[in-house]
């Protein structure tokens, strides 16, 4: 039965699910459409996704500080409408300016949901690592269903149509949960006026200085950890589509002739084809979240993180050269690893953050993460422009042994949420 309760948790699933589609079906579109529609380079296309992933960091910080100031629902009813119609708009782009603006838009409104949404989940409901991993994992099938959702688009009717009917279900859920939440809107701002004064002065009350040099050094780690995990998660989640572009072709052109002596002759297209091998990897690999958040619970963050780090060494050291069929399992291997680590600084700051500033805290996590996600997109096109992507395979192993190292002063025990105010 879907009690009020359980329908609450699946729309801000479903939030995440939308927030990561919107920010990458302009990957697939680059990749397999527009460099060819409007004559660019991959490269040069990529130009014009950077400041939507610039503003999807950046403006994280002041989603959370109206969250926390006004209302946490109603933020997020501004995230679902907001997203869907400017992604309406941007699908009328007729030049890579228009389209760099539509972009733009989409990251700004995309920007609330993780300082937001995630304060939400950690705040409302217990077993905060399960709960953070399936939503994670929900947000990486936005991920995955982006590459897959557009691919097929791209072969029957346009790369518009990504745009206009993600759109069309994002102001429609929006509509949805505002009716959910109607009243907890109105609740939730009552509440603020009578709370916080007493909460934050005893957050203040009896720090130890050593408890204090403890969480700034567990705070230096997350957020070291969250820039180098985002340089690995933006450069494996955008150029994934791009990669099997080049690396899969026998598989995809197979699958394509096998798929049109299934069906009518003609559906199976070569991009519809490399978009469901993303989807599977990414769908696949997105389970990763949900053993690392049952793992979070039971034996915490420091041994879950190095044994994530360590895996995502291995698999991007094997990766340079390969093609086809290895090449499709290895790249399951990094990304396993890449959506693994997803939950285990959320996890870390919902456990030392304090609820009244909780969601401040994740904008500023978000705006690192997100702020590192833009800049890496001048990375990927100049190494794929002039070494190709073996050589980012390799940046991404010596990223990956930087986390390592940095997790190993992980203390055994995170240090306690009420000093962390």
């Amino acid at each position: 039965m879907m009690t009020r309760d359980r329908a609450y948790f699946l729309l801000l699933n479903i939030g995440h699910f939308l927030d990561h589609l919107f920010m990458l079906v302009f990957a697939t579109v680059a990749a397999l459409a527009l460099h060819r529609e409007w004559g660019l380079g991959y490269g040069e296309l990529l130009a014009y996704a950077t400041p939507g992933f610039f503003a999807f960091g950046v403006c994280a910080l002041p989603a959370g500080w109206l969250a926390d100031k006004w209302s946490r629902d109603g933020m997020m009813c501004v995230f679902f409408i907001g997203i869907g119609l400017t992604a309406i708009a941007t699908s009328f782009a007729a030049t890579p300016w228009q389209i760099g603006a539509g972009l733009l838009a989409i990251g700004m409104f995309g920007a609330i949901y993780h300082p937001v949404g995630l304060a939400i989940v950690t705040l409302k409901w217990k077993n905060t690592g399960m709960r953070i991993a399936a939503n994670g994992v929900w947000g990486n099938l936005g991920v995955a269903s982006a590459a897959l959702i557009t691919g097929y688009f791209i072969d029957n009717g346009g790369w518009r149509l990504a745009f206009v009917l993600p759109g069309l279900f994002s102001i429609a859920i929006g509509l949805i949960y505002l009716a959910l939440r109607w009243q907890g809107i109105g609740e939730e701002k009552a509440a603020r006026k009578t709370a916080p004064a007493g909460a934050a002065a005893g957050a203040r009350m009896g720090v130890d200085p050593g408890h204090r040099a403890l969480l700034l050094r567990v705070s230096a780690i997350v957020f070291l950890t969250t820039a180098v995990s985002s340089i690995i998660f933006q450069s494996t989640t955008f150029a994934l589509p791009k990669i099997f572009d080049e690396r899969l072709q026998g598989i995809a052109a197979s699958l394509s002739a096998w798929a049109d002596n299934l069906a009518v002759p003609g559906q199976a297209e070569v991009a519809t084809m490399v978009g469901t091998l993303a989807f599977v990897v990414f769908a696949m690999a997105s389970m990763a979240q949900l053993a690392v958040g049952l793992m979070l619970d039971r034996v915490g963050p420091r041994r879950v993180f190095m044994a994530v780090a360590g895996l995502q060494i291995v698999f991007f050291t094997a990766m340079p050269g390969l093609h086809d069929a290895v090449a499709l399992a290895v790249a399951l291997g990094f990304m396993l690893g890449a959506f693994g680590q997803i939950p285990i600084n959320d996890y870390m700051i919902g456990k030392m953050a304090s609820g009244a500033a909780r969601a401040r805290i994740y904008a500023v996590r978000y705006v690192v993460s997100f702020t590192v996600l833009a800049a890496t997109l001048p990375l990927i096109a100049l190494v794929h422009a002039n070494w190709g992507f073996d050589a980012l395979f390799r940046i991404l192993a010596v990223a990956a042994l930087v986390i390592l190292a940095a997790v190993a002063c992980l203390p055994k025990r995170l240090p306690a949420a009420e000093v962390a105010a």
